[in-house]
């Protein structure tokens, strides 16, 4: 079974107009559509957006850096116009960001004297080094408009929104207010929480119940897909030493001329259809067999996601609703606001002035422990 969805506008006035057609009274028809338009917008305002975080606001920066999202879109226009790649960077640096503990710009973060960082963990090791300094342009750019006074968390949140509606996607808002963190996690806390591309949908699922995420927005989410490249090793596993047999012939044939080995370094796009678009077509890969992941294609494979993907593969705009939603939740994770964290100077070092040594959570832990 499908999710559920708020009925469109024009839905709405299609099924009044047939109602309409029993009543005798035109005044009392036209009474009637507006008692119902007024309902159904009501209810699906009511639907389009998970409850905001306490401490974040989507009128957060109104006063204190009123023009910050057009200065992140008008960069980000720039950027995407010579190289629209970057886009996937962006949106992938934000979901890492954020299902490792929570989103506080952690993922910036470079290592310390006490250890790696979350960047250095190996789920991490393939996000784009260019992501990395988009981010750092941005803040350098809000800071010279506005002051020190929008977070490294917050940019990356909205560079996420931008690289999906820059590249084809829904244009939505989303609630500010982030604190950067002061500590990162360990690579086995970063392991932990970052699935790798060879899991089934029951370990996707089981992962993202932790965060309050269910199977819908588990599909949806996982539509991020639609845009960007995978490297051999990601999905080799599924071609050798003998290809998945779920996987198409053809499709898997292909992949052999790009990673002849299990060895080999290069890379694919995600979705064959539409791969700097964002869209529905990753849907409709994997109607046809063609998900490059195993926590791809597995999503048309289990029963309790596949009439999900085939809902989105056959209404992109109900994708693109479930879509905005699910990034809201995501966007809300373990969010620091008021007077935790901080705002950092330069997104991959924390501030000089903060009250303790950059350390990860799991040695912070350790030595309260040893402390007490």
């Amino acid at each position: 079974m499908g999710p559920t969805r708020c009925l469109a506008t024009s839905e709405v006035i299609t099924i009044l107009l047939l109602t309409m057609a029993s009543f005798k009274t035109a005044i009392f028809s036209f009474l009637l559509v507006s008692i119902f338009l007024s309902v159904s917008v009501k209810v699906c305002e009511a639907q389009a957006r998970p409850p905001t975080a306490r401490g974040l606001s989507y009128t957060f920066y109104d006063k204190t850096c009123p023009k910050l999202k057009s200065i992140v879109r008008n960069e980000l226009k720039k950027i995407f116009k010579d190289d629209i790649a970057q886009a996937a960077g962006l949106l992938r640096l934000h979901f890492h960001d954020c299902f490792v503990q929570g989103c506080d710009g952690s993922v910036l973060l470079d290592g310390s004297a006490s250890g790696p960082s979350e960047k250095d963990a190996p789920p991490n090791l393939t996000l784009r080094a260019e992501a990395f300094k988009i981010i750092e342009e941005l803040r350098g750019l809000s800071e010279k408009s506005c002051g020190r006074v929008v977070s490294c968390s917050d940019i990356t949140a909205l560079a996420a929104r931008d690289a999906v509606f820059l590249s084809g996607g829904p244009d939505y808002n989303i609630p500010l207010g982030r604190r950067d963190g002061l500590t990162f996690a360990s690579r086995q806390a970063t392991l932990d929480n970052l699935p790798p591309p060879s899991s089934n949908t029951t370990t996707i699922l089981n992962s993202l119940a932790t965060k309050n995420l269910d199977p819908t927005d588990v599909v949806s989410l996982s539509g991020g897909h639609t845009i960007g490249i995978s490297h051999c090793n990601s999905f080799t596993n599924r071609l050798y030493p003998s290809q998945d047999p779920v996987m198409d012939q053809t499709f898997g044939k292909n992949l052999r001329l790009t990673c002849p080995t299990n060895t080999t370094d290069n890379t694919t796009v995600l979705d064959i259809r539409s791969p700097n678009t964002f869209d529905n077509k990753y849907y409709v890969d994997l109607m046809n067999r063609q998900g490059l992941f195993t926590s791809d294609q597995d999503l048309y494979t289990d029963k309790r996601t596949k009439g999900i993907v085939t809902s989105f593969a056959v209404n992109q705009s109900l994708f693109f609703e479930k879509f905005v939603f699910a990034m809201l939740k995501m966007g809300q994770l373990s969010v620091l606001t008021g007077n935790q964290g901080e705002i950092r100077a330069n997104c991959s070092v924390r501030n000089a002035n903060s009250k303790a040594f950059l350390t990860s959570v799991v040695e912070s832990v350790a030595q309260e422990l040893i402390e007490m």
